[in-house]
């Protein structure tokens, strides 16, 4: 006889109808109550669970996100930390990438320095400094964040701040650039990113956006995954927060992002 299943908890509950939300394209909106995270720990359980259903499909974690990585987006969402997401292997794509906007509700991008990390920094070594991320990190890159906004009113984040934890922070993927391994010379803090959408520039910002430095960025992650009894694994990509406002993007644009001694990124909306 088959052994009875476990009813599931409110975290999986939560995930499961995260997941048919997306499946059926529905506009993002609050978990109802009795389902919505009340805490970053609750949230965090959520995306946990959230992640498992999709990685059926996509795959298992290959990387991570950081949303909210600026003191101003944070303030207008109403918390006082970063947060953080995972990337799926199959949605991790190398430039030139390409998407198809049919595939979302509401295509959006995010123009980011990303690292590629070269040894394990397991829980047991936490906390992590900037040092220690720079002794770790294989090689550097320019990334175009893919994500989904599912035509959220941003103005109404504020009022379920942890929502956006719990949805994996909308992220849909990443395109790399070539991964430039001999990147010590340059101040990450300093270099200039320039983004262009159908050849028009569209902003443009220097890396200590992301968190003063992106290797602070990477840091953060290292030691938000060791408070989770987990680690930051070789191979693994961490994309460090935007450093120019998040675009939208629709089918026909070519979106590009250049950092000045890492190269550039490409990606085709079809």
């Amino acid at each position: 006889m088959a052994k009875p299943k476990k009813p599931m908890t409110a975290a999986q509950q939560a995930a499961a109808m995260l997941h048919q939300a997306h499946q059926r394209r529905e506009r993002f909106a609050p978990l109802p109550p009795g389902l919505a995270p009340r805490s970053a720990e609750e949230a965090y359980a959520i995306q946990d669970a959230f992640l498992a259903l999709r990685s059926d499909k996509l795959g298992p974690i290959a990387g991570y996100k950081i949303a909210l990585s600026s003191v101003e987006m944070r303030r207008f969402v109403g918390v006082d930390a970063p947060q953080a997401g995972a990337i799926l292997r199959s949605q991790l794509q190398r430039t030139p990438g390409k998407v198809s906007a049919a595939d979302y509700v509401r295509l959006i991008v995010e123009f980011e320095i990303a690292v590629q990390i070269g040894e394990d920094l397991p829980k047991a070594d936490a906390p992590f400094g900037r040092e220690r991320i720079l002794q770790a990190v294989a090689a550097v890159m320019p990334a175009v964040e893919i994500a989904d906004d599912r035509d959220a009113d941003y103005a109404q984040l504020s009022r379920h701040p942890y929502e956006l934890i719990a949805d994996n922070g909308w992220n849909e993927g990443a395109v790399l650039g070539e991964g430039v391994r001999d990147w010590r010379s340059l101040d990450l803090g300093q270099v200039l990113g320039v983004a262009t959408i159908n050849g028009r520039k569209v902003g443009e910002g220097r890396g200590e956006a992301a968190m003063g430095h992106p290797l602070e960025a990477v840091a953060w992650i290292a030691n938000h995954l060791a408070s989770q009894d987990r680690g930051l694994l070789r191979g693994e990509v961490v994309i460090t927060g935007s450093v120019i406002t998040t675009k939208p993007a629709k089918a026909g644009d070519r979106v590009e992002f250049a950092v000045g001694g890492l190269g550039k990124v490409d990606l085709l909306v079809g």
